[in-house]
């Protein structure tokens, strides 16, 4: 194993270019200093918003800091992430974030100020066309009044804040400090410490022994905590229906969708339509148990490799080169922006001494967007560069064609264009594999993509729909009760050919994502959005590309779910999801065919 080299002996063409952003440390100095004097000037418009021309004033203002405040943070942080023991990088990502809490601070009085004017006021304001730069921030103020309260019980409701905080930050706790996992035996024999990081590891082996150990262990661990991890999760269920009562939500699930303007139904949906296909993961299940040639299925066997490891030795030029060619479907336009971003230092590569783990895509409006890489030559690593660039080539998109305040996508849309992208690399490189070993290899790893990312994430966000209505109705969740409905819907989700083990009943006590409650259902939607879309882009072509494009530039626009459904995915109806399971259909039956075949 060669020694990770350090930042000064990277390769220039292998470092994402920040000059694009500041020339010097002497340029990002002097557009603090600008940003520092636009804040101390916010606070004169504070109680002169029921003016027009000061409101246009304060919001242009308003702009000028956050631009200023996001160019230097993603900059400082950017620094940081090259080689996160620089001391001087340090500071200034530290700098970055002082600023930016000092911005949040001066700016606050604007929102409740609006918030505070008389209806007829606002509804003047949203037809002012001096003030059409702000009409979406305006309706959206105006959407968000019927939640928003006094201002003194906002106050209360602030300073409640950090009390609320409490179920997660116990959690993160327990689950990262205090909780201590037993040695479980490798492959080799020797005996490993069970950690957060080894147990998928553990799960991946080829040993099942070493899987059905690990697995154990982990919940019995988790076990023996069990009424302290429910009394958290039930603090943070009732911590939510508090909010929703105290905001007038009718349930904490409109509560959490209402930030992206997202019907009741299109969670609902999600939830549905998984069910009606069903069959199709139960199918996906005793395809796994052939392939593992197992007597039975457990669950400590769902990551355990189906095919002989196969080595797909793939190197960054041959990844970009895969991946270009592979979003041809996109056409000329979006494969010009993709070789800008190659050709024009948008990505930092490979792993030095320091430097930030994982892989993201970021940057600031008015430059182009940054990708950072830990590339290592394989095919997982190539998925993450058309992933990161998915993402960024939205960013440049929106960029291109949004105001300011209309640029920024949500999370709901985050993951489309990233999930894409990688679709139609998965398509690309089935359509070429000639070799049988290769294609079983492609096809696993793409349907546990379809089981991780739809299947499990739609089961999750069942259960969090299940616990909140219990609590909603007056209900307890004890230990007990948590289990017994985490186990069924495995049972359920899983299907006949599934043994599901009784320790995964404790699974509920170790997802982090119940404390961001009602998110992972985005992931599923998400996915699924995307898969229509390159569906659509496969069999139509041109038209389905323009929709597309279309929706790379709409930013945030419009809302979320009316940006997909101009795009052509309704993700209010059951079609993208039905969609995306007629690809996963296909994948199984690809599968079921080269089994038949006996390669």
């Amino acid at each position: 194993m060669n020694a990770v080299i350090k930042r000064s002996e990277t390769k220039p063409e292998h470092r994402w270019k920040l000059e694009d952003l500041f020339a010097s440390q002497a340029d990002w100095d002097k557009e603090y200093a600008l940003a520092t004097a636009a804040i101390k000037k916010i606070a004169q418009y504070e109680g002169k918003l029921d003016d027009a021309a000061q409101l246009k004033a304060c919001f242009t203002l308003e702009d000028e800091i956050s631009l200023h405040v996001e160019r230097l943070y993603v900059y400082a942080n950017m620094r940081h992430h090259e080689d996160m023991a620089a001391p001087e990088y340090q500071a200034l990502s530290d700098k970055s974030k002082k600023l930016s809490v000092q911005s949040g601070e001066a700016t606050s009085f604007i929102s409740p100020e609006v918030l505070s004017l008389p209806d007829e006021k606002l509804e003047k304001y949203i037809a002012d066309p001096e003030l059409a730069p702000f009409h979406s921030t305006l309706k959206e103020m105006r959407r968000q009044k019927a939640h928003t309260l006094s201002k003194s019980e906002e106050m209360l409701l602030a300073q409640v804040g950090n009390v609320s905080q409490a179920p997660s930050t116990i959690f993160g706790m327990l689950n990262n400090a205090d909780l201590k996992f037993p040695k479980v035996k490798d492959e080799n024999g020797e005996e490993v410490e069970l950690t957060h990081g080894r147990y998928i590891q553990f799960l991946e082996s080829k040993n099942r022994e070493v899987r059905r150990e690990a697995f154990e262990k982990m919940y019995e661990t988790y076990g023996k905590m069990k009424n302290t991890l429910a009394a958290t999760l039930n603090a943070n269920v009732t911590k939510n229906t508090f909010y929703a009562n105290a905001r007038k939500y009718p349930s904490v699930l409109e509560m959490s969708l209402f930030g992206d303007n997202i019907s009741k139904d299109v969670y609902t949906n999600l939830i549905d339509t998984i069910h009606e296909h069903l069959p199709l993961m139960h199918r996906y299940m005793n395809l796994r148990k052939s392939l593992l040639k197992v007597d039975e299925l457990h669950m400590y066997d769902l990551f355990a490799p189906l095919v002989e490891e196969f080595k797909m030795d793939i190197s960054y030029e041959e990844a970009k080169a895969l991946v270009k060619e592979s979003l041809k479907p996109l056409g000329e336009d979006y494969l010009e922006v993709l070789q800008e971003g190659y050709d024009k230092s948008w990505i930092d590569v490979y792993e030095n001494e320091g430097k930030r783990s994982g892989a993201y895509s970021w940057g600031a409006f008015g430059t182009h967007p940054y990708v950072l890489l830990n590339h290592k030559d394989n095919l997982n690593s190539m998925f993450t560069l058309t992933h990161e660039m998915g993402h960024a080539l939205h960013s440049y998109y929106s960029d291109q064609e949004q105001p300011y305040r209309d640029a920024q996508y949500t999370i709901f849309l985050a993951e489309v264009a990233s999930t894409l992208n990688e679709a139609l690399l998965m398509h690309y490189l089935l359509e070429k594999s000639t070799d049988p070993k290769e294609k079983m290899y492609l096809l696993t790893y793409y349907a546990d993509q379809f089981r991780t990312t739809v299947f499990r994430q739609t089961m999750f966000a069942e259960f969090e729909k299940i616990i909140h209505e219990k609590v909603a109705e007056g209900e307890s969740l004890t230990p007990q009760e948590l289990s017994k409905i985490y186990y069924d819907l495995n049972v359920k989700y899983y299907g006949e050919d599934m043994v599901v083990d009784q320790d995964i009943e404790m699974e509920w006590a170790r997802i982090p994502h119940f404390y961001t409650s009602f998110y992972v259902y985005k992931y599923a939607t998400g996915f699924s959005a995307a898969t229509s879309f390159s569906k659509q882009i496969l069999e139509e072509g041109e038209p389905a590309v323009e929709r597309y494009l279309g929706f790379l530039k709409s930013g945030s626009s419009d809302y979320s779910i009316e940006i997909l459904k101009k795009a052509g995915v309704d993700m209010s109806s059951p079609a993208p999801i039905s969609q995306a399971m007629s690809v996963f259909e296909d994948l199984i039956s690809q599968m079921e065919q080269l089994v038949a075949q006996g390669k």
